[in-house]
């Protein structure tokens, strides 16, 4: 179950970078101040950067978690009494 909320997060966090990049890309067509596009710019790279700590990090967790054994799963109870 653990694994799957990793799966479903970064699949979420790359279609967000997806449409951010869009977004970005669309309103950099449309603006005239060079500062408003080195905004722009530096919001595209945080988004960027965030992305891929979302994707580096929730596989290796997933991965180093089951190599070490730990009961990820035993300590989240999701199913209401």
């Amino acid at each position: 179950m653990i694994s799957g909320f990793f799966q479903l997060t970064t699949t979420v966090g790359l279609i967000g970078l997806v449409v951010v990049w869009q977004g970005n890309s669309l309103s950099e067509i449309f603006t005239l101040s060079p500062d408003q596009r080195e905004k722009i710019k530096r919001h595209k790279r945080t988004a960027l950067k965030s992305t891929l700590t979302l994707v580096l990090l929730g596989p290796l967790y997933t991965v180093a978690g089951s190599t070490m054994g730990l009961p990820l799963a035993t300590c989240i109870d999701l199913v209401p009494i």
